[in-house]
């Protein structure tokens, strides 16, 4: 049974930090591209950043600098540091799995992020 489950999520002030963790179980971690995507409501999921076992490492444009994608293979866990942290930035924030080969994908369950001003 392949499981994705993220933590980290919360509120915090303008400016602040957080820094999200997405742990998968059920699957061979290291050919998975692992990405965060985040939801506003009532909108489609955006991608945020793309992190590949190769080293690739992929930003939109609205977090460039201010975020950082990492991944931790001995632990098949996917890291998003968030950094100067913007009310824009308030949505529910998803990690998936996408195998690179079959293009197969996996989701978690969501992790609320709410910056306040």
């Amino acid at each position: 049974q392949v499981k994705l489950v993220e933590s980290g999520g919360g509120l915090v002030q303008l400016g602040g930090s957080l820094r999200l963790s997405c742990t998968a179980s059920g699957i061979i971690f290291g050919v998975y591209a692992m990405s965060w995507f985040r939801q506003y409501p009532g909108t489609e999921r955006e991608l945020v950043a793309t992190a590949t076992r190769g080293g690739r490492r992929d930003y939109a444009d609205p977090v460039k600098e201010r975020f950082t994608i990492s991944r931790d293979e001995a632990k098949n866990t996917v890291y998003l540091q968030m950094n100067n942290l913007k009310p824009e930035d308030t949505a529910v924030y998803y990690c998936r799995g996408m195998h690179e080969s079959t293009w197969s994908e996996y989701w978690g369950q969501g992790t609320q992020v709410t910056v306040s001003s």
